[in-house]
């Protein structure tokens, strides 16, 4: 609990920047497209933004929704089990804040989940624009000259 504790007073001064970023992507390098050691490409393809949407769809927000479910019905086995005790109404009081976390959590996730459909959209409709744009030039009476 203290290593938590001391990691969240370094994330929230700034301080410790690396450590942050060696615990979320397993190096010590900040995490991106043109960070060192990266693959040196900027985009994913239109079919790994799709995998990555049905992820979310189909594993993320069911998972959590799930476990949503059972954290709830715990909390309010305890909660009445303290029945009137001051712990009863803390527990209430965090149940409350976690079901915020989690609706503001699952409207995050549908975000994206939207975001990157859109994206792959986009790159589709632009492939199809540019090879429009390009096969008028293939007709060129030029063309075989």
């Amino acid at each position: 609990m203290e290593d938590f504790d001391q990691e969240r007073r370094q994330s929230r001064s700034g301080a410790g920047d690396e450590r942050v970023h060696m615990r979320l992507n397993g190096t010590g390098a900040p995490a991106g497209p043109l960070a060192p050691g990266g693959s040196g490409t900027f985009a994913s393809t239109p079919a790994e933004k799709n995998a990555a949407a049905n992820t979310i769809e189909h594993e993320l927000e069911h998972k959590t929704k799930t476990s949503t479910g059972h954290a709830d019905e715990a909390t309010n086995t305890a909660v009445k089990g303290f029945d009137g005790w001051d712990t009863a109404a803390g527990l209430k009081k965090l149940a409350d804040t976690w079901d915020k976390q989690v609706k503001v959590l699952m409207g995050r996730l549908g975000s994206e989940k939207i975001a990157l459909r859109g994206a792959y959209g986009l790159i589709v409709r632009n492939d199809i624009d540019l090879g429009d744009q390009f096969r008028p030039i293939g007709r060129s009476k030029l063309h075989g000259v």
